[in-house]
């Protein structure tokens, strides 16, 4: 690939992404860019082939880059997307900020965006996977995104547009979410710092955070129930059926389902990507055969398995 438009932020050829990742595995993308500010992504965009592909990256908490690395020119946000303004009821992040900072900062404002400061990556993410947890998501408070379209230009997208679900979202292939507005309601800070305590403290008592981990690994089957009963409300719950299927603590190479959480993929040392995403598929096959149940995947797996 040569021949790209010239920024003024940085444009690496070859770039690892192993360490860009949380679970520290992968091979290079043909390119990674990082912009300086919205105008030189805009630009750069608008000046580059419509037939290079281009792949937006957060901070890789929920990815898996496969070994053999992408072919595509990889956008990374940095310091020039990740301020966090609030303004009555709202709060603007740019996408780069991390969720954890925008729950804190809205905290501090008196606005209850307290779901966010227990799930793991940057805004842009969450937006786009439409993370939640504690029965809050993103959907629930988003008002509007900004964007800048694989075609070059810059964008206000109402949330509605989206068409936010369940860990899913209808952004464009190529589109990077750059800000997201969200509404908040009202809150005493200091009992939001309170909650969002103890959200902390549970959930390092339930998950492996000292491990590397990419967060939950499968979705929770949709359209099942705890009891099996159509009008039961508990939702099954992903780790549930692989303990069933005896996969918590299960291994390969230097992929592990963790034994303190089995519907986290941890590399426990030397992983390759192709370890632990074998290891996924072993256990959505295990899932399979125990219960009839096909779990889907949370983490997103990109780019391509090395030639053998």
């Amino acid at each position: 690939m040569s021949g790209l438009p010239a920024v003024r932020g940085t444009l690496t050829p070859s770039r690892a992404l192993a360490d860009l990742t949380w679970l520290r595995v992968g091979g290079p993308a043909d390119w990674l860019f990082q912009p300086a500010d919205e105008t030189d992504l805009a630009a750069f965009l608008a000046a580059l082939d419509p037939a290079i592909a281009v792949f937006p990256m957060g901070v890789g908490s929920n990815l898996i880059v496969r070994d053999g690395g992408i072919r595509a020119v990889v956008i990374r946000l940095g310091r020039g997307f990740n301020a966090i303004e609030t303004t009555g009821e709202t709060v603007t992040a740019g996408a780069a900020a991390l969720d954890a900072h925008v729950a804190r900062k809205a905290a501090g404002a008196g606005l209850d965006l307290t779901f966010l400061r227990t799930i793991p990556g940057s805004i842009g993410g969450a937006v786009r996977m439409n993370a939640g947890c504690y029965g809050s998501y993103v959907a629930d408070n988003l008002v509007s995104v900004r964007v800048v379209t694989r075609q070059g230009a810059a964008r206000d997208i109402p949330a509605a547009d989206l068409n936010l679900r369940y860990r899913q979202s209808d952004l464009p292939e190529g589109w990077v979410i750059t800000a997201a507005t969200f509404r908040a309601a009202k809150g005493d800070p200091a009992e939001l710092e309170a909650r969002m305590a103890d959200q902390i403290a549970k959930r390092d008592a339930s998950q492996p955070t000292k491990d590397r981990s990419a967060g939950s690994t499968f979705r929770n089957p949709v359209g099942h129930s705890s009891t099996g009963r159509a009008d039961d409300n508990h939702e099954l719950k992903a780790w549930k059926v692989i303990d069933d299927a005896g996969m918590r603590g299960a291994t390969k190479g230097g992929a592990q389902m963790s034994p303190k959480h089995s519907n986290f993929l941890i590399n426990a040392g030397g992983a390759s990507a192709a370890d632990l995403e074998d290891l996924g598929e072993e256990v959505r096959k295990r899932v399979f055969q125990q219960s009839g149940i096909t779990l889907e995947w949370e983490i997103m797996r990109v780019g391509e398995r090395p030639a053998k």
